[in-house]
């Protein structure tokens, strides 16, 4: 990491926190700024410290971990990894939904764990390699429309931006290659996203996963 992380962990178990700090405060680049053990404190920390990553337990007293992540996320530029034992698909999608970036299971290792933070702060979406089968399989069960149907109502350059944010490229990128600009393709992105009834940057891994799957070539 070339800066400074600043990390919150939320946690209503003591030895939990305690043992997150320790692994975390042995990483060159990170820093713990604060423990809560509960939603409620999660909230009035993060408003106060404004962390980079909050790593939020979901199953908390006072306030839950989805519903404190529901209360921040958009109010800064903090990220937020779920960090719990849940791996049912409905547990996913709603601490996905309500606005987290990745998903880490209390069973990863020390080295996971600061690998999921690298990559939240890289812009990017982490789900534990455990969980991505839950996650695909959820969201294959979601009621939307079907994929080809789908991808008849974007228009042309919906597809090429849909395309490329597939293939992993980000919009500053995607803007250069298509030579738009990258308010462009955010608002291409933004259109094809409400067409294909996704929420999420995970959903959107997913789906890119199902087209693959089923042959559909953009």
């Amino acid at each position: 990491m070339l800066n400074l992380v600043n990390v919150v962990i939320a946690d209503d178990h003591a030895l939990v926190r305690e043992g997150l700090k320790t692994i975390l405060k042995a990483q060159p680049g990170i820093s713990v700024l604060g423990m809560a053990e509960n939603g409620e404190e999660a909230v009035r920390l993060c408003r106060r410290l404004n962390p980079d990553v909050v790593l939020m337990d979901l199953s908390m007293p006072v306030k839950s971990g989805v519903q404190a992540i529901q209360e921040l996320a958009g109010e800064g530029k903090t990220k937020f990894l779920a960090l719990t034992a849940h791996v049912e698909p409905d547990h996913i999608f709603s601490a996905l939904d309500a606005g987290a970036s990745g998903y880490v299971l209390k069973t990863s290792s020390s080295k996971e764990l600061v690998m999921a933070i690298e990559t939240v702060m890289e812009g990017k979406v982490y789900l534990a390699p455990d969980i991505s089968a839950e996650v695909a399989k959820g969201f294959l069960q979601r009621e939307r429309s079907n994929s080809c149907d789908s991808l008849d109502s974007l228009t042309e350059r919906e597809r090429e931006v849909l395309k490329q944010v597939i293939a992993g490229y980000k919009n500053r990128e995607i803007a250069d290659l298509l030579v738009i600009s990258i308010k462009t393709v955010e608002k291409h992105r933004s259109n094809f996203m409400k067409k294909l009834g996704l929420r999420s940057k995970a959903e959107l891994k997913a789906y890119g996963e199902e087209l693959k799957e089923k042959g559909i070539y953009l």
